[in-house]
């Protein structure tokens, strides 16, 4: 498969992950009297996830996360010189989506940025939780995402049926993190919103990046033991 056309299916991915995720809490969570709340957005984010599963994963095998695609790396199921270009199709993507979706909000008369569906901790988490909170919530969250990515599109595994494991298995974990973090698992979502969010939101990207791909790695070496590809 042509590289560039790998790169610009995650760049799609990506994109539409954005869009559709933090669309659902910009734009619709919130809305007077029809607003789909956190449950709704939580769905949101998995359609996005099962939807791109079928249409680019046999293009890039569909990663649209920086940390998905440092983990599949260290579980030995990604090629290490395709790591970097697959996280800038990814980060640029993201930010794409964001800024669509901001031309989009800001079209509202009397539209505030706000948070902007970004991810943050203390007083910028949506329940108030601490630094070390959101460390553990994404570390852990990142850590089973991986693991479900890893067994659903494993060999041994029934065929056609990872996209739905892994767009269901995000909106779980939605289910749990919104709360703490806003959920990120994912630092190409965190900096997309972060952009435009502002300068609280850049001083906490940090975490956003760190506790996912060290999610990912330790999912990576556990799985790797747990159930090699080739044994």
């Amino acid at each position: 498969m042509n590289l560039m056309k790998k790169f610009v299916a995650e760049f799609i991915g990506t994109f539409w992950l954005v869009l559709g995720g933090c669309g659902s809490a910009v734009l619709a969570a919130a809305y007077p009297g029809l607003g789909i709340g956190f449950v709704g957005v939580a769905i949101a984010f998995g359609l996005t996830v099962l939807t791109m599963a079928y249409a680019i994963g046999h293009i890039s095998g569909c990663h649209l996360n920086p940390a998905i695609s440092v983990g599949l790396w260290i579980a030995g199921r990604f090629d290490r010189k395709d790591v970097l270009p697959y996280i800038l199709s990814q980060v640029l993507g993201g930010i794409t989506g964001a800024a669509v979706l901001y031309l989009i909000a800001s079209g509202k008369p009397g539209f505030e940025t706000g948070n902007f569906a970004a991810n943050g901790y203390g007083e910028h988490s949506p329940g108030g939780y601490s630094m070390i909170a959101a460390l553990v919530c994404e570390i852990v969250m990142t850590f089973m995402f991986l693991i479900i990515i890893l067994g659903a599109t494993h060999s041994k595994s029934p065929k056609g049926f990872a996209g739905i494991a892994i767009g269901l298995g995000l909106t779980l974990i939605h289910l749990i993190s919104i709360p703490v973090t806003n959920t990120s698992v994912n630092p190409a979502r965190s900096t997309s919103q972060a952009i435009f969010a502002g300068n609280w939101a850049l001083g906490q990207l940090w975490l956003f990046w760190v506790a996912p791909i060290v999610g990912a790695i330790l999912a990576g070496l556990v799985y790797k033991i747990l159930s090699p590809e080739k044994d």
